[in-house]
């Protein structure tokens, strides 16, 4: 299922705390309702892959909208915020889960939604895609954790203000289906840090498929970089499309 036709454009959302910031939304032209998904970017920003993300999603059927996580930090390119971000210390997990579900009212008021959200996110997007289905379960209806680092925290250190938590300890409170794509050559998360995940899903009857490949690292569906794999990149796309059709219409 694909549609040729989208608009793409950024638009203007109400994140957490009621801040107003910028988001890439592109969806489908087609007739009919669409569902909706909410794309969470990489720690290095709402740069030009995430748009390119966004746009395959709304070819394969989804009105998507990509919350720029770091609207507050004010203009310039992503690679000069993104470096600002992380010299921070990142922002902080109630921030990211706030515009979370701003960009899920904002995809449900649209009129061509059917009312259904799933939630997507690479790398630390990945990772707070996990902890926004943690502590939103009630607004989001699949969740998809492309090699989502830190998820399980080894090192109690790596906790702080920012991040109190290690999102596998709150993962009882996921209500939806769940994704997980992750590349056997990865080191955040590594291959134990993955099965640890997984049994820890299964230890809670959670309703979850992983995925994993061999060959491929971290950010292996990212054309841009030198990590991309394009076999296991096509594979995994297919299954991120078949995964949300099934459970958002």
């Amino acid at each position: 299922m694909s549609y040729q036709g989208m608009l793409a454009d950024t638009v203007k959302f109400r994140g957490d705390n009621g801040d107003t910031g910028e988001a890439y939304y592109a969806w489908p032209t087609g007739a009919g309702k669409f569902p909706g998904v909410v794309l969470i970017h990489h720690m290095p920003g709402w740069d030009e892959w995430i748009c390119e993300a966004t746009r395959k999603l709304a070819h394969h059927g989804f009105a998507t909208i990509a919350p720029h996580l770091y609207f507050r930090e004010g203009p310039g390119s992503p690679d000069d915020i993104g470096a600002r971000v992380r010299a921070a210390g990142g922002v902080t997990d109630e921030q990211v889960v706030g515009d979370a579900r701003g960009a899920a009212a904002y995809l449900r008021a649209q009129p061509h939604a059917n009312g259904k959200v799933g939630v997507i996110g690479y790398c630390s997007g990945g990772r707070h895609a996990f902890l926004i289905a943690c502590k939103a379960p009630a607004e989001f209806d699949a969740l998809v954790d492309c090699w989502g680092g830190n998820v399980i925290v080894d090192d109690p250190k790596a906790l702080n203000a920012k991040r109190p938590v290690a999102p596998i300890d709150l993962a009882d409170g996921i209500k939806c289906p769940i994704l997980g794509i992750f590349g056997n050559d990865d080191e955040n998360p590594n291959k134990d840090q993955v099965n640890r995940t997984e049994a820890v899903l299964k230890k809670l009857g959670k309703n979850y498929t992983f995925h994993r490949y061999d060959g491929a690292g971290h950010a292996f569906f990212n054309a841009s970089r030198v990590a991309y794999r394009a076999e296991q990149a096509a594979d995994g796309w297919s299954k991120v499309f078949a995964f949300f059709h099934k459970h958002l219409g």
